[in-house]
């Protein structure tokens, strides 16, 4: 889309501007993925000490979520509130969103990026970390978070990309990070000989070509918001708000690392490596489902938002209860496959014989209910879309903080085999969080929808 893109969002139809704006969301989400995955599934397959080092790697999940959730908690609170804004044609207000953001994620940069590198080898040891994994983790993780700048950037800015109408740049951002990624990543790890330092080298130059790519873009003439060297000065009225729409997913992902943690140390004190490094291979499955889910909402959340603001709740209604179907049928059709075929997603991760029989047996327990994910994360997000800070919020602390967490360390109480008990937490959990989201929202649809937007 052009400048077009809010005439087209208010008028055009929902269906087909919901294609337009998820197709390329989703293939961006899914080439995000690679990122990661890539790294995993070409460490795992190091001769000899595979295993290991993707057990490792798989330690530096918690540090990489909080990277994330700073990051996504000025896109995610940001971009809706700009597509609001332009909603009610006040484009230099959306401005001001998108440059604070920006001076924000810069600052979030200079402060975690020194943290983390001080902190990495003690913090990786009380994931779990073994004599034989803390050595693979603490290297990795260093020469990443050195990169951390450019992560926030890419993860925190491409958002006002999307929710300006611009699915198919957004796309481009990862996909030009991915495929360089996809490049360097067997150059560094095999042919240089560089390891698991290796597969962090490429990951972070690639994402530094795409973080140059987004601000070449917003601060360019082909977007709609710009950035401006006046905008980036924090002012309260503006930042504040991003930062009360944006704690949802702060907190949704944060505690993701502190799920991680949960998780890790658990496994560890239960499984052994065995059971953490199947643990690496059950999140990045997981991120497999979320991730594309999440790009679909991304693509529906400029058409919920900006109709919002506009005033035209069947338009608002359209567009949520197609994304909603789409989300449901993704995250049921994917559950299917894993259900029917564990050992071969499991074989993906790792040529060793005995994780992938493992990781098998616990894919099904693990993802035993992951088609209730597409519930919870169409209308999480929606809430997100409608600038419903506060029960987004509640929403996102209920699977994990009140759920998910406490499970991971009550139910090996009950049963003699306690792998099977930490892994069993997921999908209890899963189910009740997807019916309480579910039942939320649809509950409050119509009462938010006859208040309208908040007041920018």
């Amino acid at each position: 889309m052009s400048a077009s893109a809010g005439r087209d969002m208010g008028s055009g139809s929902v269906k087909k501007l919901l294609l337009q704006l998820t197709l390329p969301a989703v293939l961006g989400q899914v080439v995000n993925l690679l990122y990661n995955i890539v790294d995993r599934i070409y460490i795992g397959h190091i001769p000899e000490i595979g295993a290991s080092a993707l057990t490792g790697v798989g330690l530096f999940a918690p540090l990489l979520m909080l990277l994330t959730a700073f990051a996504m908690m000025m896109g995610s609170g940001g971009a809706p509130l700009a597509a609001i804004s332009m909603g009610k044609n006040d484009r230099e207000h959306a401005e001001r969103i998108m440059g604070n953001c920006l001076t924000v994620l810069l600052i979030f940069a200079v402060v975690l990026t020194i943290a983390f590198y001080q902190l990495a080898p003690t913090l990786l040891r009380l994931f779990g970390g073994s004599d034989a994994t803390l050595p693979y983790a603490v290297e990795y993780s260093r020469i990443y978070i050195l990169g951390a700048v450019f992560v926030l950037l890419v993860m925190g800015m491409n958002p006002f990309i999307t929710t300006q109408g611009f699915a198919r740049i957004s796309m481009l951002t990862t996909v030009i990070g991915a495929v360089i990624n996809i490049v360097l990543d067997p150059i560094f790890i095999f042919a240089l000989d560089m390891g698991v330092a290796g597969a962090a080298t490429a990951t972070v130059l690639s994402q530094a070509v795409s973080a140059l790519w987004i601000l070449r873009f917003l601060s360019g003439k082909k977007t709609v918001l710009r950035l401006r060297l006046s905008n980036l000065r924090l002012r309260a009225k503006v930042i504040l708000p991003c930062f009360g729409l944006g704690a949802s997913t702060f907190v949704m992902l944060s505690t993701e690392s502190i799920l991680s943690i949960s998780f890790t140390s658990s496994l560890s004190r239960y499984g052994g490596d065995v059971a953490v490094g199947a643990m690496t291979i059950l999140t990045s499955l997981n991120q497999l489902i979320s991730m594309p889910l999440a790009g679909i909402c991304q693509g529906g959340q400029p058409i919920i938002s900006y109709n919002f603001g506009a005033g035209k709740p069947e338009r608002v209604k359209e567009a949520f209860f197609t994304q909603f179907a789409v989300c449901v049928g993704y995250s049921t059709l994917f559950w299917v496959a894993l259900m029917l075929a564990p050992r071969f997603f499991a074989g993906i991760f790792t040529s060793n014989a005995a994780l992938a029989d493992y990781t098998a047996w616990a894919i099904r327990i693990f993802l035993a209910c992951a088609f209730t994910i597409g519930f919870q994360s169409a209308c999480q997000q929606s809430f997100m879309a409608l600038g419903q800070a506060k029960i987004s919020l509640l929403m996102a602390c209920l699977r994990k903080i009140i759920l998910l967490i406490p499970l991971i360390f009550i139910l090996p109480n009950f049963f003699a085999d306690k792998t099977f008990a930490v892994f069993l937490a997921e999908p209890v959990s899963d189910v009740l969080a997807a019916a309480v989201t579910t039942a939320a929202f649809l509950l409050n649809f119509n009462k938010i929808l006859k208040k309208g937007p908040p007041h920018a």
